[in-house]
């Protein structure tokens, strides 16, 4: 799992680029990149992970499920993802 503090980062970066997409959108529709350097580093999109909702692990995510896949295979054996079994041929 990982540490609180990173998840709440990763939670406060997400509102920031939520609260400055419109700003950004307009500066850089005006081409006025001097002022879309004055706006926090965290409002660019670009700085946003995809972490697991379950354990905020940020690797081996998949993003149709919204989690990593340790989750995923925990979640599907056990049977409580809807539409998912497992591959017999």
């Amino acid at each position: 799992m990982a540490r609180e503090s990173v998840k709440a980062r990763e939670r406060k970066r997400a509102a920031l680029v939520e609260k400055f997409a419109e700003k950004r959108a307009a500066l850089k529709a005006e081409g006025n990149y001097a002022a879309l350097d004055l706006l926090p580093r965290n409002a660019s999109p670009v700085r946003l992970h995809n972490r697991c909702q379950l354990s905020g692990r940020p690797k081996g995510y998949m993003r149709h499920f919204g989690m990593c896949r340790n989750m995923f295979r925990d979640l599907a054996l056990a049977g409580k993802i809807p539409g998912v079994r497992k591959a017999s041929w």
